[in-house]
Protein backbone atom coordinates (compact mmCIF):
# COMPACT_ATOMS: atom_id res chain seq x y z
CA UNK A 1 0.00 0.00 0.00
CA UNK A 2 1.12 3.47 -1.24
CA UNK A 3 0.17 6.33 0.95
CA UNK A 4 1.16 10.39 0.72
CA UNK A 5 2.51 12.86 3.66
CA UNK A 6 2.18 16.26 2.45
CA UNK A 7 2.80 19.66 4.84
CA UNK A 8 0.77 22.39 4.92
CA UNK A 9 1.69 24.50 7.05
CA UNK A 10 4.63 27.56 6.08
CA UNK A 11 3.35 30.68 4.82
CA UNK A 12 3.88 31.69 1.58
CA UNK A 13 6.59 34.23 1.19
CA UNK A 14 5.11 37.05 -0.97
CA UNK A 15 1.55 36.43 0.32
CA UNK A 16 0.21 37.62 3.95
CA UNK A 17 -1.34 34.87 5.81
CA UNK A 18 -1.39 32.61 2.85
CA UNK A 19 -0.30 29.28 3.30
CA UNK A 20 2.06 28.39 0.17
CA UNK A 21 0.43 25.29 -0.23
CA UNK A 22 -2.19 27.03 -1.38
CA UNK A 23 -0.77 28.86 -4.01
CA UNK A 24 -1.93 28.66 -7.45
CA UNK A 25 0.01 26.22 -9.87
CA UNK A 26 -1.50 26.31 -13.64
CA UNK A 27 -5.37 26.65 -11.92
CA UNK A 28 -4.97 24.19 -8.95
CA UNK A 29 -3.01 24.59 -5.56
CA UNK A 30 0.09 22.91 -5.25
CA UNK A 31 -1.39 20.63 -2.69
CA UNK A 32 -3.82 19.23 -5.23
CA UNK A 33 -1.02 19.61 -8.04
CA UNK A 34 1.38 17.10 -5.20
CA UNK A 35 -1.82 15.27 -4.16
CA UNK A 36 -2.01 14.32 -7.76
CA UNK A 37 1.25 12.97 -8.64
CA UNK A 38 0.78 11.21 -5.83
CA UNK A 39 -2.61 9.37 -6.50
CA UNK A 40 -1.04 9.05 -10.13
CA UNK A 41 1.72 6.89 -8.69
CA UNK A 42 -0.95 4.80 -6.81
CA UNK A 43 -1.33 5.76 -3.70
CA UNK A 44 -4.42 5.10 -2.07
CA UNK A 45 -3.98 7.43 1.21
CA UNK A 46 -2.84 11.41 1.70
CA UNK A 47 -2.58 12.82 5.04
CA UNK A 48 -2.12 16.73 4.99
CA UNK A 49 -0.09 17.78 8.06
CA UNK A 50 -1.76 21.45 8.72
CA UNK A 51 -1.13 24.24 10.90
CA UNK A 52 -4.25 26.00 10.48
CA UNK A 53 -7.32 24.90 8.56
CA UNK A 54 -7.76 27.81 5.84
CA UNK A 55 -10.29 28.48 3.67
CA UNK A 56 -8.51 27.69 0.97
CA UNK A 57 -6.89 25.20 2.60
CA UNK A 58 -10.41 23.37 3.34
CA UNK A 59 -11.45 23.45 -0.35
CA UNK A 60 -8.36 21.76 -1.47
CA UNK A 61 -9.04 19.05 0.89
CA UNK A 62 -12.21 18.75 -0.40
CA UNK A 63 -11.56 18.72 -3.88
CA UNK A 64 -9.10 15.50 -3.32
CA UNK A 65 -11.59 13.57 -1.18
CA UNK A 66 -13.83 13.56 -4.19
CA UNK A 67 -10.54 11.89 -6.45
CA UNK A 68 -11.56 8.02 -4.40
CA UNK A 69 -8.81 7.96 -1.97
CA UNK A 70 -8.38 8.50 1.93
CA UNK A 71 -7.33 12.01 2.19
CA UNK A 72 -7.04 12.99 6.38
CA UNK A 73 -5.84 16.20 7.88
CA UNK A 74 -3.96 16.10 11.19
CA UNK A 75 -2.17 18.46 13.14
CA UNK A 76 0.82 16.24 14.92
CA UNK A 77 2.94 13.22 14.26
CA UNK A 78 0.96 11.28 16.82
CA UNK A 79 -2.37 11.65 14.93
CA UNK A 80 -0.50 11.37 11.21
CA UNK A 81 0.63 7.86 12.83
CA UNK A 82 -2.89 6.90 13.62
CA UNK A 83 -4.19 7.57 10.30
CA UNK A 84 -1.52 5.63 8.54
CA UNK A 85 -1.89 1.55 7.51
CA UNK A 86 0.96 0.31 9.48
CA UNK A 87 2.45 -1.89 6.20
CA UNK A 88 2.35 1.23 4.39
CA UNK A 89 5.04 2.67 1.93
CA UNK A 90 4.88 6.50 2.59
CA UNK A 91 6.06 9.18 -0.15
CA UNK A 92 6.76 12.30 1.93
CA UNK A 93 6.47 15.71 -0.03
CA UNK A 94 8.36 18.70 2.13
CA UNK A 95 6.25 21.90 2.06
CA UNK A 96 6.16 23.50 -1.26
CA UNK A 97 7.65 21.28 -3.31
CA UNK A 98 7.45 21.27 -7.05
CA UNK A 99 8.59 18.13 -8.89
CA UNK A 100 7.57 15.82 -11.86
CA UNK A 101 5.94 12.09 -12.11
CA UNK A 102 9.34 10.63 -13.23
CA UNK A 103 10.85 11.74 -9.63
CA UNK A 104 7.66 10.53 -7.82
CA UNK A 105 8.03 6.98 -9.86
CA UNK A 106 11.59 6.76 -8.91
CA UNK A 107 11.22 7.00 -5.28
CA UNK A 108 7.67 5.39 -4.71
CA UNK A 109 8.76 1.45 -5.30
CA UNK A 110 11.71 1.83 -2.76
CA UNK A 111 12.00 -1.07 0.07
CA UNK A 112 13.45 1.02 2.52
CA UNK A 113 13.97 4.37 3.60
CA UNK A 114 15.24 6.81 1.15
CA UNK A 115 15.96 10.22 1.05
CA UNK A 116 16.26 12.29 -2.40
CA UNK A 117 19.20 14.43 -2.05
CA UNK A 118 21.13 17.34 -4.04
CA UNK A 119 24.30 19.37 -3.27
CA UNK A 120 24.59 22.90 -1.39
CA UNK A 121 21.25 24.67 -1.83
CA UNK A 122 18.40 26.57 -0.34
CA UNK A 123 16.20 24.21 -0.96
CA UNK A 124 15.67 22.79 2.46
CA UNK A 125 17.76 21.91 5.36
CA UNK A 126 20.97 20.27 5.45
CA UNK A 127 21.57 16.63 5.78
CA UNK A 128 25.37 17.03 6.60
CA UNK A 129 28.23 19.01 4.80
CA UNK A 130 27.66 19.57 0.99
CA UNK A 131 24.46 17.69 1.10
CA UNK A 132 20.41 18.77 1.51
CA UNK A 133 17.60 17.47 1.38
CA UNK A 134 15.87 17.14 -1.83
CA UNK A 135 12.37 17.34 -0.75
CA UNK A 136 11.55 13.51 -1.68
CA UNK A 137 11.48 10.71 1.02
CA UNK A 138 10.15 7.35 0.88
CA UNK A 139 9.65 6.37 4.74
CA UNK A 140 8.12 3.72 6.98
CA UNK A 141 5.19 5.09 9.04
CA UNK A 142 7.42 3.42 12.00
CA UNK A 143 9.76 6.62 11.72
CA UNK A 144 6.69 8.90 12.20
CA UNK A 145 5.51 6.91 15.50
CA UNK A 146 9.46 7.78 16.36
CA UNK A 147 8.82 11.48 16.16
CA UNK A 148 5.55 11.21 18.26
CA UNK A 149 7.93 10.20 20.96
CA UNK A 150 10.03 13.28 21.07
CA UNK A 151 8.73 16.22 22.62
CA UNK A 152 5.73 18.10 21.63
CA UNK A 153 7.26 21.24 20.62
CA UNK A 154 9.78 19.74 18.13
CA UNK A 155 8.89 20.36 14.62
CA UNK A 156 7.25 17.69 12.80
CA UNK A 157 9.26 17.68 9.46
CA UNK A 158 12.66 18.64 11.02
CA UNK A 159 12.66 16.40 13.07
CA UNK A 160 11.08 13.60 10.87
CA UNK A 161 13.85 14.31 8.76
CA UNK A 162 16.85 14.35 11.42
CA UNK A 163 15.44 10.76 12.85
CA UNK A 164 15.32 9.51 8.85
CA UNK A 165 18.53 10.55 8.21
CA UNK A 166 19.71 9.02 11.54
CA UNK A 167 18.43 5.63 10.87
CA UNK A 168 21.04 5.58 7.91
CA UNK A 169 18.43 5.98 5.35
CA UNK A 170 19.72 5.66 1.79
CA UNK A 171 20.43 8.46 0.00
CA UNK A 172 19.87 8.67 -4.17
CA UNK A 173 20.49 11.95 -5.96
CA UNK A 174 18.49 14.35 -7.68
CA UNK A 175 18.98 14.29 -11.46
CA UNK A 176 19.60 17.55 -13.14
CA UNK A 177 16.80 16.41 -15.52
CA UNK A 178 14.19 17.32 -12.49
CA UNK A 179 15.94 20.74 -11.93
CA UNK A 180 15.38 21.55 -15.26
CA UNK A 181 11.65 20.05 -15.43
CA UNK A 182 10.81 22.70 -12.44
CA UNK A 183 11.89 20.06 -9.38
CA UNK A 184 12.19 22.46 -6.37
CA UNK A 185 11.11 23.81 -2.81
CA UNK A 186 9.15 27.06 -3.76
CA UNK A 187 6.76 29.45 -1.07
CA UNK A 188 7.05 32.93 -3.91
CA UNK A 189 3.78 32.71 -6.06
CA UNK A 190 5.73 33.99 -9.53
CA UNK A 191 8.60 31.52 -8.86
CA UNK A 192 6.06 28.64 -8.50
CA UNK A 193 4.14 29.75 -11.65
CA UNK A 194 7.30 29.79 -13.59
CA UNK A 195 8.61 26.29 -12.32
CA UNK A 196 4.68 25.27 -12.48
CA UNK A 197 5.10 25.69 -16.44
CA UNK A 198 8.24 23.92 -16.98
CA UNK A 199 6.63 20.91 -14.69
CA UNK A 200 3.71 20.90 -17.39
CA UNK A 201 5.90 20.88 -20.29
CA UNK A 202 8.11 17.81 -18.18
CA UNK A 203 4.78 16.00 -18.37
CA UNK A 204 4.53 15.63 -22.20
CA UNK A 205 8.07 15.18 -22.68
CA UNK A 206 8.41 12.38 -20.19
CA UNK A 207 5.82 10.36 -21.82
CA UNK A 208 6.98 7.13 -23.47
CA UNK A 209 6.73 8.08 -27.08
CA UNK A 210 8.40 10.18 -29.77
CA UNK A 211 5.94 12.38 -30.88
CA UNK A 212 4.99 13.51 -27.36
CA UNK A 213 8.55 14.01 -26.76
CA UNK A 214 10.39 14.98 -29.59
CA UNK A 215 7.09 17.17 -31.57
CA UNK A 216 4.72 17.76 -28.72
CA UNK A 217 6.63 18.76 -25.84
CA UNK A 218 9.04 21.32 -27.73
CA UNK A 219 5.42 22.79 -29.07
CA UNK A 220 4.60 22.91 -25.21
CA UNK A 221 7.25 24.95 -24.28
CA UNK A 222 6.21 28.03 -26.33
CA UNK A 223 2.38 27.66 -26.07
CA UNK A 224 1.61 26.12 -22.38
CA UNK A 225 2.79 29.15 -20.53
CA UNK A 226 0.82 31.69 -22.50
CA UNK A 227 -2.33 29.22 -21.83
CA UNK A 228 -2.05 28.63 -18.21
CA UNK A 229 -1.11 32.40 -17.83
CA UNK A 230 -4.35 33.39 -19.17
CA UNK A 231 -5.93 30.82 -17.54
CA UNK A 232 -7.47 29.31 -21.28
CA UNK A 233 -9.98 26.60 -19.98
CA UNK A 234 -8.99 23.35 -21.55
CA UNK A 235 -12.12 22.51 -23.15
CA UNK A 236 -11.91 25.79 -25.17
CA UNK A 237 -8.35 24.11 -26.63
CA UNK A 238 -10.30 20.96 -26.60
CA UNK A 239 -13.50 22.55 -29.15
CA UNK A 240 -10.11 24.58 -31.17
CA UNK A 241 -8.88 20.70 -31.85
CA UNK A 242 -12.35 19.23 -32.72
CA UNK A 243 -13.09 21.90 -35.06
CA UNK A 244 -9.55 21.59 -36.84
CA UNK A 245 -10.08 17.90 -36.92
CA UNK A 246 -13.25 18.54 -38.58
CA UNK A 247 -11.95 20.96 -40.81
CA UNK A 248 -9.08 18.64 -42.10
CA UNK A 249 -11.19 15.60 -42.65
CA UNK A 250 -13.46 17.77 -44.65
CA UNK A 251 -10.60 18.87 -47.02
CA UNK A 252 -9.49 15.65 -47.23
CA UNK A 253 -13.08 14.45 -48.00
CA UNK A 254 -12.99 17.19 -50.82
CA UNK A 255 -9.37 15.43 -51.92
CA UNK A 256 -6.66 17.78 -50.85
CA UNK A 257 -4.58 15.10 -48.38
CA UNK A 258 -1.97 17.21 -47.60
CA UNK A 259 -3.69 20.18 -46.29
CA UNK A 260 -6.45 17.44 -45.04
CA UNK A 261 -3.63 15.61 -42.96
CA UNK A 262 -1.69 18.75 -42.00
CA UNK A 263 -5.19 20.12 -39.76
CA UNK A 264 -5.72 17.00 -38.17
CA UNK A 265 -1.98 16.69 -36.63
CA UNK A 266 -2.63 20.20 -35.38
CA UNK A 267 -5.84 18.81 -33.84
CA UNK A 268 -3.40 16.04 -32.83
CA UNK A 269 -1.38 18.72 -30.88
CA UNK A 270 -4.07 20.52 -29.64
CA UNK A 271 -5.74 17.57 -28.07
CA UNK A 272 -2.00 16.78 -26.49
CA UNK A 273 -2.29 20.48 -24.95
CA UNK A 274 -5.36 19.89 -23.77
CA UNK A 275 -5.03 16.63 -21.55
CA UNK A 276 -2.27 18.06 -19.70
CA UNK A 277 -4.30 21.36 -18.89
CA UNK A 278 -7.11 18.82 -18.03
CA UNK A 279 -5.32 16.05 -15.88
CA UNK A 280 -3.76 19.61 -13.48
CA UNK A 281 -7.60 20.56 -13.49
CA UNK A 282 -8.88 17.71 -12.68
CA UNK A 283 -11.36 17.42 -15.68
CA UNK A 284 -11.93 14.03 -16.09
CA UNK A 285 -14.63 13.76 -18.52
CA UNK A 286 -12.55 15.71 -20.28
CA UNK A 287 -9.70 13.69 -20.32
CA UNK A 288 -11.35 10.68 -21.05
CA UNK A 289 -13.15 12.68 -24.09
CA UNK A 290 -9.36 13.67 -25.41
CA UNK A 291 -8.25 10.14 -25.35
CA UNK A 292 -10.58 9.11 -27.42
CA UNK A 293 -10.86 12.07 -30.07
CA UNK A 294 -7.20 12.16 -30.83
CA UNK A 295 -7.62 8.00 -32.25
CA UNK A 296 -10.76 8.24 -33.65
CA UNK A 297 -9.14 11.34 -35.84
CA UNK A 298 -6.36 9.36 -36.78
CA UNK A 299 -8.67 6.50 -38.02
CA UNK A 300 -11.24 8.48 -39.88
CA UNK A 301 -8.29 10.61 -41.41
CA UNK A 302 -6.56 7.54 -42.76
CA UNK A 303 -9.86 5.58 -43.79
CA UNK A 304 -10.59 8.99 -46.23
CA UNK A 305 -6.88 9.27 -47.14
CA UNK A 306 -7.18 5.40 -48.47
CA UNK A 307 -9.96 6.08 -50.25
CA UNK A 308 -8.97 9.25 -52.07
CA UNK A 309 -5.89 7.44 -53.11
CA UNK A 310 -7.65 4.38 -54.02
CA UNK A 311 -10.17 6.68 -56.28
CA UNK A 312 -7.52 8.44 -57.70
CA UNK A 313 -5.17 5.06 -58.64
CA UNK A 314 -8.33 3.23 -59.96
CA UNK A 315 -7.04 0.11 -57.62
CA UNK A 316 -8.13 -1.08 -54.21
CA UNK A 317 -4.50 -1.28 -52.78
CA UNK A 318 -4.62 1.74 -50.84
CA UNK A 319 -7.74 1.58 -49.18
CA UNK A 320 -6.31 -2.32 -48.26
CA UNK A 321 -3.20 -0.41 -46.85
CA UNK A 322 -5.37 1.89 -45.13
CA UNK A 323 -7.36 -0.63 -43.17
CA UNK A 324 -4.02 -2.94 -42.51
CA UNK A 325 -2.95 0.43 -40.80
CA UNK A 326 -6.15 0.99 -38.13
CA UNK A 327 -6.63 -2.49 -37.47
CA UNK A 328 -3.08 -3.40 -36.82
CA UNK A 329 -2.63 -0.20 -35.28
CA UNK A 330 -5.79 -0.68 -33.06
CA UNK A 331 -3.77 -4.11 -31.97
CA UNK A 332 -1.04 -2.75 -31.61
CA UNK A 333 -2.27 -0.16 -28.82
CA UNK A 334 -4.00 -2.55 -26.76
CA UNK A 335 -0.93 -4.98 -26.60
CA UNK A 336 1.23 -2.21 -25.85
CA UNK A 337 -1.48 -1.41 -23.24
CA UNK A 338 -0.66 -4.18 -21.03
CA UNK A 339 3.45 -3.56 -21.13
CA UNK A 340 6.22 -1.10 -20.52
CA UNK A 341 6.16 1.14 -24.01
CA UNK A 342 9.53 1.68 -25.97
CA UNK A 343 9.87 4.84 -27.82
CA UNK A 344 10.05 3.87 -30.83
CA UNK A 345 6.58 2.29 -30.67
CA UNK A 346 3.72 3.70 -33.10
CA UNK A 347 1.05 5.71 -31.78
CA UNK A 348 -1.98 7.26 -33.23
CA UNK A 349 -0.13 10.49 -34.41
CA UNK A 350 2.65 8.80 -35.82
CA UNK A 351 1.01 6.87 -38.70
CA UNK A 352 -0.38 10.57 -39.61
CA UNK A 353 2.81 11.73 -39.56
CA UNK A 354 4.14 8.74 -42.26
CA UNK A 355 1.72 10.01 -44.21
CA UNK A 356 1.54 13.56 -44.09
CA UNK A 357 5.14 14.37 -46.82
CA UNK A 358 4.14 10.79 -48.25
CA UNK A 359 0.76 12.91 -49.29
CA UNK A 360 2.92 16.32 -50.13
CA UNK A 361 5.39 13.82 -52.22
CA UNK A 362 2.07 12.20 -53.43
CA UNK A 363 3.09 8.96 -53.11
CA UNK A 364 0.46 7.98 -51.06
CA UNK A 365 0.32 4.23 -51.37
CA UNK A 366 3.82 4.17 -50.31
CA UNK A 367 3.33 5.88 -47.10
CA UNK A 368 0.30 3.66 -46.54
CA UNK A 369 2.84 0.75 -46.87
CA UNK A 370 5.55 2.54 -44.38
CA UNK A 371 2.66 3.45 -41.97
CA UNK A 372 0.97 -0.82 -42.07
CA UNK A 373 4.78 -1.50 -41.47
CA UNK A 374 5.27 0.44 -38.64
CA UNK A 375 2.35 -0.48 -37.18
CA UNK A 376 2.78 -4.24 -37.85
CA UNK A 377 6.61 -3.88 -36.22
CA UNK A 378 5.13 -2.17 -32.78
CA UNK A 379 2.67 -5.25 -32.79
CA UNK A 380 5.08 -7.81 -33.49
CA UNK A 381 7.64 -6.24 -30.58
CA UNK A 382 4.36 -5.75 -28.18
CA UNK A 383 3.26 -9.27 -28.33
CA UNK A 384 7.07 -10.58 -27.84
CA UNK A 385 7.27 -8.23 -24.48
CA UNK A 386 3.85 -9.84 -23.09
CA UNK A 387 4.99 -13.17 -24.07
CA UNK A 388 8.67 -12.81 -22.34
CA UNK A 389 6.71 -11.17 -19.13
CA UNK A 390 4.10 -14.29 -19.06
CA UNK A 391 7.35 -16.92 -19.39
CA UNK A 392 9.05 -14.84 -16.66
Amino acid sequence: MLAGLLFATADASDRHDTLAATLPIGGVTLIEFQARLLIAAGASQIVVVVSRLTPELLGAINRLSRRGVAVDSVRNPSEAIAKLHPLARVVWFADGLVTTSGVVEAMRDRDHDTLLVAGEGDELERIEPGVVWAGVATIDPQRIAEVAKLPSDYDFASSLLRVVAQRGAERVALPDAAVRDGHGIQRDSRALAAKGRATLVAALGARPNWVDRFLIAPLARVALPPLVARGVPAVMLAAVGVAASLGGLAVLFMGWAASGLAAVVVALALFALTDVLAWLRDERRLIVAVKWLGPASVVLATILFGHQAGLDAGTAVAPLLALAVIVAGALAERAAGSVQRHLWWATPPAYLLILLPAAIARQPQIGLAVAAAYAVATLAHAIERLRTRIAG
